[in-house]
């Protein structure tokens, strides 16, 4: 019932029952957003269809966005499947003017983190935190880090453990299941590699706002 009234009513509802943190020009769009926790900052936005459960906390900083028909969920706090793990936290954070287009999967059972300015593009790409660790046989989960001024094309797959370094490029259609420490540069294939230096001064780049028009 919640979802399908007015944004003005709703926004009322989210903040003074569910004690959202929501700023008063951030908007939700028809989705089901419902974390334990939420903040939004100024111009932010969640769009149409998406999905958003099991998460102990989304952040979504200044004029950052989330698009339509994302799919965005964590196995929430005390599961017995990831009792082994203590230290995770089932936690989606985009800082400020980033952004995660649309139909996109993202698996938030450990912490997501999206810094400045970086995009993920396209669609149908999966952010998986969790897998099962062979070796015990048990679940398992670890971060995913996403560096400022990234660009991640359409159809990717990033594992858990994994960090793109700023200024960097995801090829489409990319395995990323390691952390690489070099800035500027394309990485792509099955599994993701280095593949050549990027020019520093790209307007991508230094691009003062989030939105690509």
């Amino acid at each position: 019932m919640i979802v399908l009234l007015p944004w003005i009513l709703r926004k009322w509802v989210l903040i003074y029952v569910f004690k959202y943190d929501i700023h008063s020009t951030a908007s939700i769009g028809w989705a089901w957003v419902f974390p334990t926790k939420l903040k939004m900052g100024p111009g932010s936005r969640i769009d149409h269809g998406t999905v958003v459960k099991g998460l102990e906390e989304v952040v979504i900083e200044e004029n950052a966005s989330i698009g339509r028909l994302n799919w965005i969920t964590g196995e929430p706090m005390g599961s017995k499947s990831f009792s082994s793990n203590i230290h995770r936290n089932p936690k989606l954070v985009l800082k400020r003017e980033s952004a995660i287009t649309n139909r996109h999967l993202i698996d938030c059972t450990d912490t997501v983190i999206i810094h400045e300015y970086a995009i993920v593009a396209g669609f149908r790409s999966q952010i998986l935190t969790h897998s099962i660790d062979l070796q015990k046989s048990i679940q398992d989960c670890q971060s995913i880090e996403i560096g400022a001024y990234c660009f991640v094309g359409t159809g990717v797959i990033i594992l858990g453990g994994s960090y793109l370094p700023d200024y960097s490029i995801l090829g489409a259609g990319s395995l990323l299941n390691q952390q690489f420490e070099d800035k500027h540069f394309l990485y792509g294939g099955v599994p993701a590699k280095a593949i050549k230096k990027l020019d520093p001064n790209m307007e991508f780049f230094h691009r003062k706002k989030g939105y690509v028009s």
